[in-house]
């Protein structure tokens, strides 16, 4: 396969996840993330190169009746934003790490 093909099925390939992202009902999506390269949230390229390089959390939904996860950063601003706010508590840090301390072991300013 040449450079020119895969760059294409590349594009063919987001080009499906940012159709489909248009048809996402904000208030039905399903939500979920996953650490990984937020510069390459699909994971595509593994040839991030160094300077680029840094794991986070990618964010993704999709409609109930699709097997198409789209990241946020391909949705529409409004359906994004009524995805954090319907959803923060699941998707906000430290969402998935909740057994890992508990709340009265938080620092809190003397302010």
């Amino acid at each position: 396969m040449t450079k020119s093909y895969l760059k294409e099925e590349k594009e063919a390939w987001l080009a499906i996840r940012k159709e489909e992202g248009l048809k996402i009902d904000p208030e039905t999506a399903k939500v979920t993330w996953g650490w990984g390269e937020v510069v390459e949230p699909y994971g595509l390229d593994p040839e991030v190169p160094e300077e680029y390089r840094c794991i986070g959390r990618n964010y993704f939904a999709r409609d109930p009746g699709s097997d198409i996860w789209v990241d946020f950063g391909d949705l529409p601003e409004a359906t994004r934003e009524t995805l954090w706010k319907r959803h923060s508590r699941k998707l906000a840090f430290p969402a998935g790490l909740e057994g890992l301390y508990s709340t009265s072991d938080r620092w809190t300013p003397d302010f």
